[in-house]
């Protein structure tokens, strides 16, 4: 693995507020440091910000805490992001995605799922691959998705999308377990 681009920082780095906020989500999580935490940690307020953002969308999102892992677990095997996939593989299980239902997830939208699922993985497909989705994938979408789900959908995946670019372009080292 590459060098870190900005080194995980400490105390003095991060500020009390980010450093208490890192260490805590270490414990909590069980590695030794939250590498993403106490890397973009050193952004500040920026940090803090998103944050308070990425929560809006996940854990206190506009869909099921199920479908939001399984989009999450979507964008990082697409972007080959191992740091999100480590992660979202521990909370996808907790919110019932583990299993043959995580591998079909890493399969895609054509594993056999109800219209529904396959749809919000279509959409996760083409908003990766194309930063849009396709009139056709749109309406199945909406057959499903009231306006203010579509827009946190759209936000979701953009999220992820945008992390797992963060991620891999500052090197942000996997985490090691305690």
């Amino acid at each position: 693995m590459s060098t870190p681009r900005v080194a995980p920082g400490g105390l003095r780095e991060l500020g009390p507020i980010n450093w208490i906020f890192a260490r805590g989500a270490a414990r909590t999580i069980g590695v030794t440091d939250a590498h993403i935490f106490s890397t973009l940690g050193r952004a500040k307020g920026l940090f803090r910000a998103w944050l308070h953002f990425g929560a809006r969308l996940m854990p206190f999102g506009a869909l099921s805490r199920k479908e939001t892992e399984m989009i999450i677990i979507r964008v990082a095997h697409l972007r080959k992001c191992d740091y999100e996939l480590d992660h979202h593989r521990r909370l996808g299980a907790r919110a019932g995605v583990k299993g043959e239902l995580f591998d079909r997830v890493l399969e895609g939208p054509d594993a056999g799922w109800g219209d529904r699922e396959r749809s919000l993985l279509l959409g996760t497909d083409e908003l990766v691959g194309t930063q849009d989705i396709s009139d056709p994938t749109w309406a199945a979408l909406a057959r499903h998705l009231d306006e203010r789900q579509l827009i946190a959908f759209v936000l979701l995946v953009g999220q992820y999308d945008m992390l797992a670019t963060t991620i891999g372009t500052l090197r942000v080292q996997r985490d090691t377990r305690v």
